[in-house]
């Protein structure tokens, strides 16, 4: 971790000496003296972290060599700002400093002081007998890291030898009992009862009979109120108008509105992760019994709050797996099974057996052994946990999980440990966790586009078993999350090296030394606290959600990379001009504001801009099309930029307003793959949209009532594979891009069978079609949808017959049928397709 520090902040010295082409001579000389020496010592850190889990000593010096690289790069962004002219009108913080060379002076001052500190830290090496590791040894280089997109699904994962369990509590929940039944999961962590749960949740006959579905992830620290507004969000839906009224309600009010919402409802609420009966008490008012078979579930790993959720209630302790569940579990989790040979597998089945039947230390350690290809990997492995065998002869889970952690290579073991950052049971949107990673310098440059290396690196993460999959769509994961039991260990591991801190006073997690800072609550205090002095802060996340005045302290932002708030709508924060002052800033990511100021436009460096305005749209200046170096810019807005092209490295833009979009030429739109857009209206065209080159993901949206205008530009579109389109159709175009692998039709009202059409496409693998066609018929004749894999109809209200050719859709895997309750009978060779949700 150490070395990916240290790493960061050599190439910021390398290229503030490129850069700064007019530097004073001595000063120079400076910047390169602190160079060579701290890629001189990079050399010592491999053996340093080796050593520093058994020497306080050590562990020091590394912690040492880390804050001496941030205030290196914290010095180098000062002097860029105040000296250069970059930023001189913008820094606050240096206003003390008035003259020239009292600047030179001050910077050359500050080097000579982090000199003093190298040549002390190079003393203690010696005394501490921390030699230099030549990398060639035979290990992974800490720098390779694998890039494949693909990941393992975590849903199949925990139910080795639990089919019969899925079934036992699914009769529970659909038995003919008509009273609200509380049905609880309870068992140590790691087990699985989420996964359990999550199994239970989406099974097809609960879809069926419970119309209301809702889940809640409820932890060691939470809140009531967040919790029923969360629940009633996820019931009732998020318009501006429910907002608004959720957040001037009170606990009582909120109680008797969601009571009010469920009471003639049949509904199934899932209560996760509950650790104190307190937390079920305090909600289980707001779920009325209306005596129509409702049902509520708990997951917990105290016995008691099971036990006492519910009198009358059902109550399973998950077990441990077998032995030979074990081995199962183990052998479905392996990357390469036919790779295991007799002699590895006899040291498998020796740790897997140590492990207890503990499913999630099975599947961490089936992913460490993934990545071991020869016997003597796999035989120190066994070693390493052997050293820590309890009395009763089992592995501690936590010996697993840090092992698997340090096989990690330094730029894993960074984007592992941002997980710790986000508040427990918190579920990440991918495209958050990548943005970030890219905004930290997490993520090499080079000839691969930084999004696919950092998906790859996501994807490895997920093979590990270190990162769960919580939602995917189009063959992307799209939502993820850690165990509880992982982000402990990301959170003890950051700490151990000053990675990050989190501002949490109940769990007394808090440093004032760290570059990046999690507000979990309390933010107003946090805010307080910060003075001037701390030039190193380099990023900071709210997720204290009635935080007010964030940007009263903008000063002691100036070196951010990343800024990201999440606000109450009820502040309605106005951000200033001076957030143009962020010259560093890379990610943005606000929510509940009103407007933009122009100053944004100063923001050169910025990647990602993510706005959730306070009402459903905004504005956007028009100073944002300065942002040159801008890659995703996610904003529902209004007022037309004009010059939009400009952004030149824009990848993403989500959310324009086809009025907005009309009039653009986005010829020179060279690297965008993709657009989202809305308020599509039949008198526009869309034709411009084809000369978006890469383009490689579409999503158009109809204003309300409106019909798509023509569609057939589409054709045009080469490397268009993903495409969304809802609203009405009033002619489906007779030719699609061939490159299309998967597809949405939703609300297109279609009077025409669209299958003839969409049947011809050769790479189509997946079809969704969403109360997409009111006719009563479709047909798909022999050789029709030649590569479908999984089709889903929903909501076709009047089909009544499909035909299905004898050479149709000859690969389809999965199928998905819901609410065509006039289709009586599917063809015979679908009644044997896996179903989907």
């Amino acid at each position: 971790m150490a070395d990916a520090i240290l790493s960061f902040a050599v190439q910021k010295l390398g290229d503030f000496l490129i850069q700064e082409i007019n530097l004073r001579l001595s000063l120079r000389d400076e910047v390169t003296w602190l160079r060579n020496e701290l890629l001189f010592m990079q050399s010592f850190l491999k053996d340093a972290e080796q050593k520093q889990s058994g020497d306080q000593r050590i562990r020091q010096w590394v912690f040492e060599i880390n804050s001496i690289a941030n205030d290196a790069v914290a010095i180098l962004e000062t002097y860029i700002l105040v000296y250069t002219g970059k930023g001189a009108s913008r820094l606050k913080a240096c206003a003390c400093i008035c003259r020239k060379e009292k600047k030179f002076y001050n910077v050359a001052k500050e080097i000579q002081s982090l000199k003093q500190r190298i040549m002390d830290i190079s003393r203690k090496r010696e005394t501490y007998g921390i030699t230099n590791i030549n990398y060639d040894s035979g290990e992974r280089p800490s720098d390779q890291v694998t890039t494949t997109t693909s990941y393992v699904d975590e849903q199949d994962y925990i139910f080795v030898g639990f089919q019969d369990v899925v079934q036992t509590l699914l009769a529970e929940l659909l038995k003919a009992e008509p009273r609200r039944s509380v049905l609880s999961i309870y068992g140590m962590g790691g087990l699985g009862k989420t996964a359990l749960a999550r199994n239970l949740y989406n099974s097809p006959d609960i879809l069926i009979r419970f119309p209301i579905r809702a889940w809640i992830h409820v932890s060691q620290e939470y809140n009531t109120m967040d919790l029923l507004r969360y629940i009633i969000k996820s019931i009732q839906g998020c318009t501006k108008e429910t907002l608004d009224l959720l957040e001037r309600m009170t606990e009582r009010d909120l109680k008797i509105y969601l009571r009010d919402l469920l009471k003639e409802r049949k509904y199934l609420v899932v209560v996760d992760d509950v650790w104190q009966r307190e937390a079920w008490e305090s909600l289980k008012r707001a779920f009325p019994d209306g005596k129509n078979g409702s049902r509520v579930i708990i997951t917990t790993r105290k016995e008691d709050v099971a036990e006492r959720a519910d009198d009358r209630g059902f109550v399973h302790k998950l077990r441990f797996l077998s032995q030979e569940e074990s081995w199962d579990l183990f052998r479905r989790k392996l990357l390469d099974v036919q790779a295991m040979v007799p002699e590895m597998a006899s040291l498998a089945k020796d740790m897997v057996e140590k492990c207890r039947g503990l499913p999630l230390a099975i599947v961490v350690l089936s992913g460490l052994l993934s990545y071991g290809k020869e016997l003597n990997q796999w035989q120190k492995v066994k070693d390493h946990l052997w050293k820590y065998i309890k009395e009763d002869k089992s592995i501690k889970i936590s010996n697993i999980l840090s092992l698997s952690y340090n096989d990690l290579s330094t730029a894993l073991k960074q984007c592992f440990l941002y997980f710790g950052i986000f508040p427990e049971d918190k579920v990440v949107k991918a495209d958050d966790i990548i943005w970030l990673w890219m905004a930290e310098g997490f993520i090499p440059r080079g000839e691969e586009r930084m999004e696919d290396v950092a998906e790859g690196f996501l994807n490895e993460l997920i093979r590990r078993s270190l990162v769960q999959v919580v939602n995917t769509y189009w063959e992307k994961v799209t939502e993820c999350k850690v165990h509880d039991l992982l982000r402990d260990l990301a959170i003890q591991k950051a700490l151990e090296v000053n990675f990050f801190a989190i501002n949490n006073p109940r769990k007394n997690l808090k440093s004032t030394s760290c570059i990046r800072h999690g507000i979990h609550s309390e933010g107003e205090r946090y805010l307080s606290s910060l003075h001037l002095s701390n030039l190193k802060l380099r990023s900071i996340m709210f997720f204290d959600p009635y935080i007010c005045n964030v940007f009263q302290h903008i000063d002691v932002f100036q070196h951010l990379y990343v800024l990201y708030l999440e606000i109450s709508v009820d502040n309605k924060s106005i951000v200033p001009d001076a957030i143009g002052s962020l010259y560093h800033l890379k990610l943005l990511r606000l929510r509940g504001i009103n407007d933009l100021p122009s100053s944004i436009g100063n923001l050169k460096n910025l990647q990602t801009l993510v706005v959730n305005w306070y009402s459903s749209f905004g504005q956007l200046p028009r100073e944002t099309v300065d942002l040159i170096n801008l890659r995703h810019l996610v904003a529902r807005y209004t007022k037309p930029l004009v010059h939009i092209s400009k952004l030149t490295s824009l990848q993403v833009l989500d959310g324009v307003a086809c009025d907005q979009w009309k009039d653009v030429d986005p010829v020179d739109l060279v690297n965008l793959r993709e657009l989202s857009m809305v308020r599509i209206k039949k008198s526009y065209s869309l034709n411009n949209i084809s000369s978006l080159k890469k383009l490689s993901t579409l999503t158009l949206c109809c204003e309300d009532y409106e019909s798509f205008p023509s569609l057939e530009f589409v054709n045009c579109c080469e490397k268009l594979q993903k495409l969304w389109l809802q609203g009405r159709i009033e002619e489906l175009p007779h030719l699609f891009s061939n490159s299309i692998t998967m597809m949405v039709l939703s609300f297109s009202r279609l009077t025409e069978d669209p299958m003839p059409i969409l049947g011809m496409l050769p790479n189509l693998r997946k079809l969704k079609l969403e109360e997409a066609y009111e006719g009563k018929e479709i047909m798909c004749s022999d050789n029709s949808f030649s590569e479908l894999e999984f089709l889903c109809l929903y909501g076709l209200w009047k089909l009544e017959r499909w035909d299905l050719g004898t050479s149709a859709m000859p690969l389809i895997k999965g199928l998905g049928i819901h609410n065509c309750p006039n289709l009586k009978e599917i063809p015979e060779r679908m009644k044997d397709v896996g179903l989907l949700i």
